[in-house]
């Protein structure tokens, strides 16, 4: 996690639009207040039972790998936040699996969230979330990786996926 030429010391971040947990939070929000205000025409094949099993399922799932990349981060003393600039480009454990594993337990949570609740809305949004979270924290976190750790964050990129 921390070899030579892989910890850096300047104050820059990421500069992401927004911090994304709060990206998620509003979107379950919105999704919560849209299907209460404009409810959908939706019928869901499974039955309550099947869709909290499966919802709770996946919840489980995302918070795990949440926990996961948290913990990978923590032990490697990098912040956590975006908002606060990396020291170390961690790149072992779940991050061996995947880049953005904490983003990968939240879209997870998210997703596990409104199928439980059986929401059309809270489901639908999750495709604007990831275009979101993709182009204003994702790729502006990538390229800020790539100019504070250079060739060590490339081969790195070459050799995980960004996502699964």
């Amino acid at each position: 996690m921390d070899t030579p030429g892989q910890r850096a010391n300047d104050t820059a971040t990421a500069g992401v639009i927004a911090r994304p947990p709060l990206l998620f939070l509003g979107g379950l929000l919105l999704g919560y207040a849209l299907d209460r205000l404009l409810p959908l025409p939706f019928e869901h094949p499974a039955d309550f039972s099947v869709s909290l099993s499966a919802g709770g399922f996946l919840f489980l799932l995302g918070a795990a790998v949440f926990v996961a990349g948290i913990r990978n981060l923590s032990r490697a003393a990098t912040p956590i936040p975006t908002n606060q600039p990396t020291q170390v480009l961690v790149s072992t454990g779940i991050h061996g699996w995947t880049r953005n594993p904490i983003y990968l337990g939240m879209f997870l949570v998210y997703a596990g969230i409104g199928i439980a609740a059986r929401s059309p809305w809270i489901l639908l949004l999750a495709l604007p979330l990831a275009i979101t979270i993709r182009y204003g924290v994702v790729a502006r976190e990538e390229a800020y990786l790539e100019r504070r750790f250079g060739d060590a964050y490339r081969d790195y990129k070459a050799r995980v996926r960004r996502w699964l």
